[in-house]
């Protein structure tokens, strides 16, 4: 691994956390950037679409970013592969339509009836993230990590294909075609993942993905975003037999819990064994992320990892009612290392001064 020099160390900081072992601190992510910037970025593509499909020139932007980032405590260099939320629908058969920052599909399927995904080499969105994965990885050469794509499953997958309205009305009109999918298309899942693991486990070890920490083995982000929009009874029914199903396909994951809408399902999430973690996201608009102290402490209470993103000012608050172990803090803020090294400074005295039993 070039760009830190401690990287054994902060693999067994990350094995601690994945273990709730690690008793000092919460593990931290936060980076700046360096005061010396050594390169200079090559002129973008003219248009919004090459931006995002002009590989050569997206992983040579990587390797720029890095080699002028500073990453302190638990950070590493990493490159997430990404052409949007819905790539997951796109290698089903959504089309692509990108904006500066994000991109969005239609909506291409009229009806449940008698559709059955379909793992398909051939498709075209499909061979263009393992190509950007494969030029990643050969472009890395082991200097960073490579994690996995955003890849949205289940019911998510679902409104993709059919759109947030017409799925809804097709949990009234046709349950029985709903209830099968979401284990359908954990088929396509599980190929569309073991693809892409295999091409980054070729010069690392372990896995990592958007949301940022490294694990051992084969770890991911589980979500559905659609759940802030069904009853617990449905969630029950129609979500959580996939999101089961990932967990025992995973060695490890925690879930993205976004938004207060999402909260109903809190209960039942914590209460299923193979979850390990709750990334909770209050949203935008929201109070602070330390006064969802209630939140918290109850997935603490229940066993569960912690993933927060949060800024310098929520630490003291933060370090008053959470345990250290099993807690991420994705940190933002930095302005240059040494801003980023005394927020990590900060971060061991508060939780230093702290007993838990």
């Amino acid at each position: 691994m070039n760009y830190i020099k401690n990287w054994p160390d902060i693999q067994q900081r990350y094995r601690q956390v994945w273990s709730l072992d690690n008793h000092d601190r919460p593990v931290i992510n936060i980076c700046a950037p360096k005061s010396t910037q050594k390169s200079t970025q090559e002129p973008a593509p003219q248009t919004i679409e090459e931006r995002w499909l002009n590989f050569d020139w997206v992983v040579k932007d990587v390797r720029r970013s890095i080699e002028n980032t500073y990453f302190a405590a638990e950070s590493f260099p990493l490159f997430n592969p990404n052409l949007g939320p819905d790539i997951f629908g796109a290698i089903l058969g959504c089309d692509i339509t990108f904006g500066e920052n994000t991109s969005w599909c239609d909506h291409p399927l009229d009806s449940l009836q008698d559709f059955h995904p379909v793992y398909c080499p051939e498709n075209k969105w499909l061979q263009r993230i393992k190509k950007l994965t494969q030029m990643a990885v050969d472009e890395s050469k082991g200097d960073f990590l490579v994690g996995i794509t955003d890849i949205h499953p289940g019911m998510d997958a679902l409104v993709s294909l059919r759109g947030p309205e017409n799925l809804c009305m097709d949990l009234y009109d046709c349950p029985k075609e709903v209830e099968r999918l979401p284990l359908e298309l954990f088929q396509v899942y599980k190929q569309f993942y073991n693809d892409l693991e295999t091409i980054t486990s070729k010069n690392q070890e372990g896995t990592s993905n958007w949301m940022g920490p490294w694990h051992p083995g084969r770890w991911y982000a589980t979500s559905c975003d659609f759940n802030c929009m069904v009853s617990n009874e449905i969630f029950r029914k129609y979500i959580l037999p996939e999101l089961q199903a990932q967990t025992e396909f995973l060695d490890a994951n925690i879930y993205h819990l976004d938004g207060p809408g999402a909260l109903t399902q809190l209960d039942d999430l914590i209460s299923i064994k193979g979850v390990n973690g709750i990334q909770w996201v209050p949203g935008a608009g929201q109070k602070a992320i330390w006064e969802w102290d209630e939140v918290l402490k109850k997935c603490q209470d229940a066993g569960k990892m912690l993933f927060l993103n949060c800024c310098p000012d929520d630490l003291p608050k933060l370090a008053e009612y959470l345990k250290p172990e099993g807690v991420i803090l994705s940190i933002c803020g930095a302005s240059d290392p040494y801003e980023a090294d005394n927020i990590v400074k900060l971060a061991e005295s508060l939780w230093s001064k702290k007993y838990f039993w």
